[in-house]
């Protein structure tokens, strides 16, 4: 199985479509950080002003060890900020906070993706972990070839699309969060219109890696639909 072309196929494009957004976002974040914004801000400090802009007074903002490790925690409401960005005073800095205080703001407005999302979180990490024993044993099985083979298979697939799902609805939940950051930044005059500039080609290049992961998963998906026979009859 691990010879087949077509699913060496996957993995390379998969592995280079990683290797690109994952570059492209760290070299737009080091670009940036060379450009001090003139408002002088941390990254902290103004996640607190667009935060108290928004009315929003229970998040806390804390520092997380790392690099790009940034994230907002809905079940605790606590804004994690990687060291650059916590302390930093950069346009990169200030895109990153300002893009996290976006999660909280949905958050705290209700909104749907985000809700979905979180609640799909549990379901996604039952069907990848569970999916490819199920997929492997339909594959022996024969796939489609067989009744218990096409069974397993359709399981198979039912439970791996729960992580291309995942993948897929994190797309507007973290596109929204760039734009209500970028509105943000710019509604509170906490950057000019070159800073904002940079803010936005940081948020742009970070979703990427966004991009990449669901159409990873995607083309995983139909890999193994194809392999056990569900799409193009292909079942050997």
């Amino acid at each position: 199985m691990i010879f087949d072309p077509l699913y060496l196929i996957v993995l390379a494009v998969g592995g280079l479509l990683s290797f690109w957004a994952s570059a492209r976002t760290k070299g737009a974040f080091a670009k940036y950080s060379k450009f001090t914004t003139r408002a002088g801000f941390t990254g902290a400090e103004v996640a607190q002003h667009i935060l108290n802009d928004n009315g929003i007074s229970d998040v806390t903002i804390e520092p997380v060890p790392g690099k790009l490790t940034d994230h907002y925690d809905p079940r605790t409401r606590t804004l994690r900020l990687s060291e650059p960005v916590f302390g930093g005073r950069s346009m990169s800095a200030f895109g990153v906070a300002a893009h996290e205080v976006g999660h909280a703001i949905q958050h705290a407005t209700g909104y749907s993706m985000l809700k979905f999302r979180s609640a799909w979180v549990p379901v996604a990490n039952f069907g990848s972990g569970l999916s490819i024993f199920i997929i492997i044993a339909a594959a022996m099985m024969g796939g489609v070839s067989t009744a218990m083979g096409a069974n397993l298979a359709w399981l198979g697939i039912a439970l791996f699309s729960t992580t291309t799902i995942f993948t897929l609805v994190t797309l507007p939940v973290e596109f929204d969060a760039s734009r209500r950051a970028l509105l943000a930044l710019e509604a509170g005059r906490y950057v000019d219109g070159e800073e904002l500039d940079g803010a936005r080609k940081v948020l742009n290049a970070a979703a990427m890696t966004y991009v990449a992961a669901f159409v990873t998963s995607l083309l995983t998906l139909l890999y193994w639909a194809m392999r056990l026979g569900l799409l193009g009859g292909r079942d050997d």
